[in-house]
Formats: C-alpha cells, sequence, structure tokens
C-alpha cells in the first residue's frame, strides 16, 4: 500500500471529479504520488490498448478456424483440426478509428454489443439522479450509519458474500454498476475508502465468477463446449469458491481496517476531500439529522425493490440491460411522482445523473472496441492455435498450469466468459485427454482464470465502469490489488494442480 505524505483532510490538490481521471496537476513533491497525478486516464489507457492491438495484426498471421453450430451452446464454436492461415486483414489508421464506434454496436462472434450496456449505465445514472433529488439515501446513510456504528466491518464479509453468490450462480457481472454509487457512500461513512466499496462489489462478484459453480454463462457454457456435464468438477469449484471468497473477504477487511485507523494509508488518500464531497455532501457531517420522513421512506422501499426486481429478472427471468434500462426508468418516474419532485425537477435530476455517468457510458464502446480490432484482424484463433501446440504432449502438472496461464492471456483480449469459453474449449478441453487430466479440470483452469484477469482487465468494462463510478484511477486500483493477485494465483495454482494429481 501507498503511505502519503499528505493528510487525506487536507490534500495537496483539489481532485478532479471526472470519473475517469482523479489526478492533478500539482506536484505533491512525493515520487509516488507525482507518478500516480502522471497516470493516463482510462479513455487514454483504451484507445492506446486498441493501437497496440492494431500493431499485432500486422506482426501476428491471420488465420480461422472453421466453426460449426452446437446447439447445445447455442452458438458456433470452433471445430478441432481446422485451424488454416488465411489472407491477412491488417488494422490500420480508419480502422483505430472506428473502433470506438465499431464497440458500441458491431457484432461479432465473442462479446455482445456494448451499446445496451451504455444505455443501461445511462438510465441508472438518471434514476440515482432522481433518487438523490429526494434526499432519502442522505437521510438514510446517516441513520444507517447511527445503528451501525462499532459494527460497520461486518458489512464487508457480508456484502461480498452476496455478491460472491451472485457471480457463481448466473455469472453477476454488469449488473453490478448499479451498485456502486449505493454502497460507496455506506463504505465511506463508515470511515473507509472509495477503494473499499468498490474492491466488495468488484471482487466479491470477481471471486464468484472465479469460483463459478452453475454459472450457465462460464460453467455450463464451457463445459456443453468440452462435451462434458456441468457438474463434472464442481467440488474443486465449491473449494476455489469457498477459499477464494475468505482470503478476498480477509484482504478487504484488513485494508478497510488500516484505513479507518490512518486515513493517509488509503491509495486514494489524495481524492479523500473529493471524494467525500462527491459520494457523501451533507451524509458525511453527522448523524444528527437522521429522521426519515414517509415519503423518504416509501422512496428507499421502491429504491430497495427495485433492485430486487433486477436480481430476479436476471437469474430467472432472463432479463438483459433493455428490460434492466426501462425498469430502471420507470422506478425513477414512480419515485419523482411520490416525491412531488415536479416536471422540471424529475426530469432535470434524471438528465443531471444520466450526466453524471457519461463517462462510463464512453469507454464501455472504448473497451469493446479492442476486441472489435482483435476480431476484424483475425488473430484470435491464430493466438488459440499456438496456444493448442504448445500444450501437445505435457505432463500432468504441466499441462493444468500452462492451460491456466493460456486462458488468462486469451481473457486479455476477450473478457467475456462466454465468449472466451466458446473460443478456447472446444479446441484445448479434447487435449486434456492425452494429457490424462479430466476435461472438467480444463474447464475450471479456464474460468478460474479469466475471473482472475477480469478483476482488473481493462479491456472489460465492467472493471473500467465500476473503477470509473468510484472515481478511482486504474493505477490506483492496481496498487491496491496486486497482493491479492498473487495470493489468488499461488490459491488456483495448488487447488488446480492437487487436483490433476488426485
Amino acid at each position: 500500500m501507498n503511505d502519503q505524505k499528505n493528510s487525506p483532510e487536507n490534500p495537496s490538490d483539489n481532485s478532479s471529479d471526472d470519473p475517469l481521471n482523479s489526478s492533478s496537476d500539482n506536484s505533491s513533491g512525493n515520487p509516488e504520488q507525482d507518478l500516480a497525478t502522471r497516470f493516463p486516464t482510462a479513455y487514454t489507457i483504451l484507445f492506446l490498448l486498441i493501437i497496440f492491438v492494431a500493431a499485432l495484426t500486422w506482426i501476428i498471421p491471420a488465420g480461422q478456424y472453421d466453426r460449426a453450430m452446437n446447439e447445445e451452446v447455442g452458438r458456433e464454436v470452433a471445430v478441432p483440426g481446422t485451424y488454416q492461415v488465411v489472407d491477412p486483414n491488417p488494422q490500420g489508421f480508419m480502422d483505430i478509428m472506428l473502433a470506438p464506434t465499431a464497440g458500441f454496436y458491431d457484432p461479432d462472434s465473442y462479446v455482445a454489443n456494448a451499446i445496451d450496456v451504455a444505455l443501461f449505465v445511462l438510465f441508472l445514472g438518471g434514476f440515482l439522479g432522481v433518487m438523490n433529488a429526494t434526499g432519502a439515501i442522505d437521510t438514510g446513510i446517516r441513520s444507517a450509519m447511527r445503528h451501525l456504528k462499532g459494527h460497520e466491518i461486518w458489512m464487508i464479509p457480508i456484502l461480498m458474500t452476496l455478491f460472491a453468490i451472485g457471480g457463481t450462480t448466473y455469472g453477476m457481472a454488469e449488473e453490478t454498476l448499479a451498485f456502486y454509487a449505493i454502497l460507496i457512500p455506506v463504505m465511506m461513512t463508515a470511515g473507509y475508502d472509495a477503494v473499499t466499496g468498490v474492491a466488495i462489489i468488484l471482487i466479491g462478484a470477481g471471486v464468484g465468477v472465479l469460483g463459478s459453480t452453475i454459472n450457465p454463462f462460464a460453467t455450463v457454457i464451457a463445459a456443453n463446449a468440452a462435451d462434458i456435464p456441468f457438474t463434472d468438477g464442481i467440488v474443486v469449484r465449491f473449494i476455489l469458491l469457498i477459499g477464494g471468497l475468505l482470503i478476498c473477504a480477509a484482504y478487504v477487511m484488513r485494508y478497510a481496517l488500516r484505513v479507518k485507523a490512518d486515513p493517509s494509508r488509503s491509495v486514494v488518500a489524495k481524492q479523500w476531500d473529493a471524494h467525500r464531497r462527491l459520494f457523501l455532501g451533507k451524509a458525511g457531517e453527522g448523524f444528527e439529522d437522521s429522521t426519515l420522513n414517509r415519503t423518504q421512506i416509501i422512496s428507499l422501499l421502491i429504491f430497495a425493490a427495485t433492485f430486487a426486481v433486477m436480481i430476479w429478472g436476471v437469474s430467472s427471468q432472463g432479463w438483459w440491460m433493455a428490460r434492466m434500462g426501462a425498469l430502471f426508468f420507470g422506478s425513477a418516474i414512480v419515485i419523482g411522482l411520490i416525491a412531488r419532485l415536479g416536471e422540471k425537477k424529475l426530469t432535470g435530476s434524471f438528465v443531471d445523473g444520466a450526466r453524471d455517468l457519461l463517462g462510463v457510458a464512453l469507454v464501455v464502446g472504448l473497451a469493446r472496441g479492442i476486441v472489435v480490432i482483435m476480431d476484424q484482424g483475425m488473430i484470435a484463433d491464430t493466438i488459440l492455435h499456438s496456444a493448442e501446440g504448445s500444450l501437445g504432449g505435457l505432463p500432468e502438472l504441466a499441462f493444468i498450469n500452462l492451460m491456466f496461464w493460456i486462458e488468462v492471456g486469451m481473457s486479455f483480449f476477450v473478457p467475456s466468459s462466454s465468449g472466451l469459453a466458446v473460443l478456447s474449449m472446444p479446441i484445448l478441453a479434447p487435449l486434456a485427454d492425452f494429457a490424462n487430466v479430466g476435461r472438467d479440470l480444463v474447464v475450471t483452469a479456464y474460468q478460474s482464470a479469466n475471473g482472475l484477469v477480469n478483476l482488473i482487465n481493462p479491456t472489460f468494462a465492467v472493471v473500467v465502469g465500476g473503477l470509473a463510478i468510484g472515481r478511482v484511477s486504474y493505477d490506483r486500483w492496481i496498487a491496491f490489488i496486486w497482493p491479492l493477485l498473487l495470493i489468488l494465483t499461488i490459491f488456483i495454482s495448488v487447488v488446480i494442480s492437487a487436483a490433476a494429481l488426485l
């Protein structure tokens, strides 16, 4: 962690409230802080990645596998043994400039369109804007903190467990974007920082995906593509889920307690005041005026019911972003009417809330543009074919660990769990037969690698979107999470290695 010389109550600069840029031009005299202030924004990082992947299309030979429809998976999957070199399609200047736009709507085989996610983010922002206009959230936070005073730390493992359940059962990812603006103020009022709130959601849901048990978008699709029942290997996945959750909860709790004891040890200490102004407003001033009126109580009940309906719809009714966006839009109208905001204040609050998350919506398309470049340049199958060749004839331990690291590398380019499963499992899973390793363990290596990478993956809209809402720059997130990534990597390697030998 980063020890800060300047007190968070008296930072050396006034940090910007730009959701993707928490830096300042002022020098602090601390080399680590000055490096953070010079670190590029998420927009720049993603655009540089687009350029990098475009450059790879000039170096890596273009190639493709034949694909055939798999009725169980519901998509076309690669056919093993059919890889062939094709005419190259290197991506040039115009392709790079078109990639961010194409990232919103251009369909491909691996990743769903990003426009629905971006629009959902805007509707979510509008909903939160209307809710904030009622004053119910500020008052509710003060009231909750008054009753929980002294026991706030236990919210961390409880909430992380709930998010992990969502991750392991239905691959909770984009849906988590709705919770950042709610949870971060609660954590900050409890004396923690914005990173704590981000970590509870992003790591909680992420470790659930890492240890997917019945996740239809990871385990089920991958198992079908590998031609095995999805229940094969479920014991190992439960070990990864429970062990990973315990590790992550302990790590976040330890960090939160350290920040509460000494706020200067926060990795975002320089943004402390800016974060409190943004996320708390009057909620951070004290608990004296913490009585909810009847209208605010009703608004909070509708607020909670909206999220409950969203979870029900996604987990059991097949809802996706359009229906979730409609739900938040309708709830915003209902809350505005009940709170008697009036037409002008209702619409103004909705537009202002959407404007606050506009930067988040933009990075969704930028992140997706990286995958567009790779797909148009036809290098994904070539990378997969190279992985296929490197795995042949290896002993059990070497095979499964190399499989894990191959999936780690591919996850940076194909962050979608379902997309990576459809791309890699038909090719890589059969190789397990020659290494005397169960195909179920290959599925486990894939999902744990994908879940691990998607805790930091800058090409994954959920990561850059969550950090943007939390006003946490990417370099500060890496400074916070890298020790945990190392611990999780060792844990995963030990588990899959032991499973390979049993």
